[in-house]
């Protein structure tokens, strides 16, 4: 049976996971977020899109990201993963493959979902019982906009943007609204079968 075509769209948002082959980490060390973040910088010199949220897990990885051409997604992420590949297998000695299969995408058809998603995304820690706090996990974009610390790869939501003309306020009503449960944590996790339990890579 063949793949199920993708439908792309420019100037469209997505939501892209990419998962560790068998429930693998693709993160071992500080060291490998920070490689997967330059690589992401690297890619954004050679593609037009721009990177809203984000949030690497030791074993998949959540983009919310924007293209300003549709058919440009698929070589933007097969890049990104391989470079990333290249990177793991050179520093593990891994043979095989890192990344189950290709990414998963979900596109955001809605302004107005383009929050549900990035609390979803930044939720990820929370919910798999790694902090108590999320400005303690530093390998998403919870930390730049809620705490307002720098991270060069990201571009301001829009939908951020909107939420106050102040800063200040602008960063605790996006906190108080990542804090809050919804229903749409549950709609992707079934849809895409996410597990946060990771096992050694062989």
């Amino acid at each position: 049976m063949g793949r199920t075509k993708r439908l792309l769209y420019d100037g469209a948002v997505y939501h892209i996971i990419s998962r560790g082959h068998n429930r693998c980490r693709i993160f071992n060390i500080l060291d490998d977020y920070k490689a997967y973040k330059e690589i992401i910088k690297t890619y954004k010199e050679r593609f037009n899109f721009e990177l809203f949220h984000y949030c690497l897990m030791p074993n998949h990885i959540h983009l919310l990201l924007k293209v300003l051409k549709g058919s440009e997604l698929p070589h933007l992420m097969q890049g990104i993963n391989q470079a990333y590949a290249k990177h793991y297998k050179r520093s593990y000695g891994l043979i095989g493959n890192l990344f189950q299969g290709r990414y998963k995408s979900l596109h955001i058809d809605k302004d107005e979902y383009l929050l549900e998603c990035a609390r979803y995304i930044e939720r990820n820690p929370l919910r798999a019982n790694m902090v108590k706090d999320l400005s303690e996990y530093y390998f998403s974009s919870y930390n730049f906009y809620g705490k307002g610390k720098k991270d060069d790869i990201i571009t301001t939501s829009p939908s951020y943007s909107e939420l106050s003309d102040k800063k200040e306020q602008r960063m605790r009503l996006y906190i108080e609204y990542v804090l809050q449960p919804r229903p749409y944590e549950e709609m992707i996790d079934r849809k895409f079968k996410l597990q946060y339990n990771s096992v050694g890579c062989p």
